[in-house]
C-alpha cells in the first residue's frame, strides 16, 4: 500500500493520471470531430424543413437507442472489457458517418435515410458513455472523482464549444461528404489511442454470473437503496423533460426568431460549450462546493431564470440571447459534475457499468418525453414561447430538488 507522500505514492498518482490524460486525448479526437458533424446534419435539417416536427423526429431518432437497449447496454458494459466496448462503440460511429457521407456524394439523401444514421450513431453512444464513465474509477483514485470528473468534462466541453465552430466553417468550404468524413478521422484517433491503455474487464463478486434481465434488476436495487440517489435523480429526469429538448430547438430559435444563420447556430452552440467548459474548469480545480446537493439544486434553477429571460428576448438582442446560452452551459454543468461524481463514489465496480446506463436511459427517455410536447407547442406558439413555459417550469423544479434533497447535506452524504 502506498504511503501519501512517498516516492510510491508520486509513482502510483503519475501513473493513474497519465492513463487519464491518454484516454481523454484520443477521445478529445472523436469528440471534436463528432459535434461537428452532428452540428452539420442538424443544420442541414434546419434549413432544408424549417420545422421544430422534423428536428424533433431527429432528436428522438437520436434518444431511442438509449431509451430502448440502455439498461441492457449497462449489463454488457459490466461483463465485458469497457475498453473493447468503447472502441466498438467508436467504430460504429465512424463508419455511420462513411455511410452518410456516401450517400450526399451521391446526391441529396431523404430524411428518412438521416434520421437512420443519427439512430446508429447514437447506438455506438449508448455502450460508449456509459463505459467511459464506469472505467474512470478503475483509473481515478475515489478522493480524485470530482477533479478527474470536472478535467474529462473540460475537455467535453471544449469540443463541444470548438465543434459546432468547425462544423460550421467545413459546411462553408467543403461539401457534406469531407463534413462526414472528418468524424471517420477523429474515431479512428480516438480508437488508436484506447488501444495503448490497459483497462482490467471488471470481476464480479460471487461465483455464476446471472441471466441478463436478472442483472438488469440489479441495477434497479442498487439505484432504489440508496435514498439520496434516488431523488437528487428524479429532479434531473424533470430537467430532461422540461429543459433538454431546447437544446434541440435552439437552430430554430437562432434561424426564426434572430434570422440567424449557420455560423450565428454556430456561435450559440459553442458559447453554450463554452459555458459548461469553464464550470468544468472551475469544478476540476476547486472540486466544487462541500454542498453537493446545492450544487445540484442551483443548476435547474439557473437553467429556468436564464431561459425564461431567453424567451422574452426581442429579435434584435441576438447577443444578450447569446449570454443567456453562455450561463446555461455553466449552470448545467454544474448541477451534472457532482451528480456523476456521487454515482461514482457511491456505486460498486460490478454494478457501475449498469446503473449508469439505466440512469442515463431514464434521462434519455425524458427527453422524447418533452419533444413529444415541445415539438407540436412550439409549431403552436414559438420557440420562444416554449422558452418561456419551460423556464418557468425549470423554476419549480430548482425549488422543489432543494427541498427534496437538502436533508442529505445536513447528513453529510
Amino acid at each position: 500500500m502506498a504511503i501519501p507522500g512517498t516516492t510510491e505514492d508520486s509513482s502510483l498518482q503519475d501513473a493513474w493520471r497519465k492513463q487519464f490524460i491518454t484516454i481523454y486525448t484520443g477521445q478529445a479526437f472523436s469528440l471534436l470531430s463528432s459535434s461537428a458533424v452532428q452540428f452539420a446534419i442538424i443544420w442541414w435539417i434546419t434549413v432544408k424543413t424549417s420545422s421544430a416536427i422534423d428536428l424533433t423526429i431527429a432528436s428522438i431518432a437520436g434518444l431511442l437507442p438509449q431509451v430502448l437497449i440502455g439498461p441492457i447496454a449497462g449489463v454488457w458494459i459490466d461483463r465485458h472489457s469497457r475498453k473493447i466496448i468503447m472502441i466498438l462503440a467508436d467504430s460504429v460511429v465512424a463508419v455511420s458517418s462513411l455511410v452518410l457521407g456516401l450517400s450526399f456524394f451521391f446526391g441529396e439523401p431523404p430524411l428518412a435515410f438521416v434520421y437512420a444514421i443519427l439512430f446508429l450513431r447514437a447506438l455506438g453512444e449508448t455502450f460508449h458513455k456509459p463505459a467511459m464513465k464506469a472505467a474512470i474509477p478503475q483509473l481515478v483514485p475515489a478522493e480524485a472523482l470530482t477533479k478527474a470528473g470536472g478535467f474529462g468534462q473540460l475537455i467535453q466541453s471544449a469540443c463541444a464549444m470548438v465543434g459546432p465552430m468547425l462544423g460550421a466553417l467545413l459546411m462553408s468550404v467543403v461539401t457534406m461528404p469531407l463534413v462526414m468524413a472528418v468524424d471517420v478521422v477523429g474515431a479512428a484517433l480516438a480508437v488508436l489511442t484506447l488501444a495503448t491503455v490497459r483497462l482490467d474487464k471488471p470481476l464480479r463478486k460471487g461465483g455464476k454470473r446471472p441471466r441478463i434481465l436478472a442483472e438488469t434488476k440489479e441495477a434497479f436495487v442498487a439505484l432504489r437503496s440508496d435514498k439520496a440517489l434516488v431523488r437528487a435523480s428524479l429532479p434531473v429526469f424533470a430537467t430532461s423533460i422540461v429543459f433538454m429538448p431546447l437544446g434541440s430547438l435552439l437552430p430554430l430559435m437562432v434561424l426564426e426568431h434572430f434570422s440567424g444563420d449557420a455560423w450565428h447556430n454556430g456561435i450559440v452552440k459553442a458559447l453554450f460549450s463554452a459555458g459548461m467548459m469553464l464550470a468544468a474548469l472551475a469544478i476540476g480545480v476547486t472540486g466544487g462546493i462541500r454542498r453537493a446537493f446545492l450544487m445540484m439544486s442551483t443548476a435547474p434553477f439557473a437553467l429556468g431564470i436564464c431561459s425564461l429571460a431567453a424567451g422574452l428576448l426581442p429579435p434584435g438582442a441576438f447577443w444578450v440571447f447569446c449570454v443567456l446560452v453562455f450561463i446555461m452551459g455553466m449552470a448545467g454543468m454544474w448541477g451534472n459534475i457532482p451528480y456523476i461524481a456521487y454515482l461514482q463514489k457511491n456505486l460498486p465496480q460490478e454494478n457501475m457499468g449498469k446503473v449508469m446506463s439505466l440512469v442515463t436511459s431514464a434521462m434519455s427517455l425524458g427527453i422524447p418525453i418533452g419533444m413529444l410536447i415541445a415539438g407540436p407547442v412550439a409549431e403552436a406558439i414559438g420557440v420562444d414561447g416554449w422558452m418561456i413555459w419551460a423556464g418557468v417550469g425549470m423554476v419549480v423544479v430548482g425549488v422543489g430538488s432543494y427541498l427534496w434533497t437538502r436533508e442529505f447535506e445536513r447528513s453529510g452524504r
